[in-house]
């Protein structure tokens, strides 16, 4: 079925009740914290830091920079990035920080994503 701009539903709601539990639902939940987390993922170099941080258990600014091709400047924009929103924590050890993933769900929901986009190549 192919979208046009003359598409509307012509009636109000088809089902209030499931459009008002919805709504209640939506309002509960928190997913604009949800659409930002994957907001700070949605960049190649924050998800490729992240996917690092999946498969070490921690690693130090100047590391990251190396894996991702940057500056230290760079990743470490980034980190901070991926900092303010929960993704990963840090540890001082002297002048260096290590960072690690701020905890397991993180790293699940990487790894499912991988897993979807190999599932859908293989529908392709």
């Amino acid at each position: 079925m192919n979208a046009s701009s003359n598409d509307s539903c012509e009636i109000y709601s088809y089902d209030a009740e499931k459009v008002t539990r919805l709504k209640k639902g939506l309002e509960k939940e928190e997913l604009g914290g949800v659409a930002q987390l994957f907001k700070a993922i949605v960049d190649v170099n924050r998800a490729k830091i992240t996917y690092s941080l999946c498969e070490e258990e921690e690693l130090c600014v100047c590391d990251i920079a190396n894996i991702i091709g940057s500056s230290v400047a760079t990743a470490s924009h980034h980190l901070r990035t991926l900092h303010k929103q929960g993704v990963v924590k840090y540890r001082k050890e002297g002048k260096l920080a290590f960072y690690s993933l701020d905890d397991h769900h993180i790293k699940q929901l990487l790894l499912i994503a991988l897993e979807h986009k190999k599932e859908g190549k293989a529908h392709d």
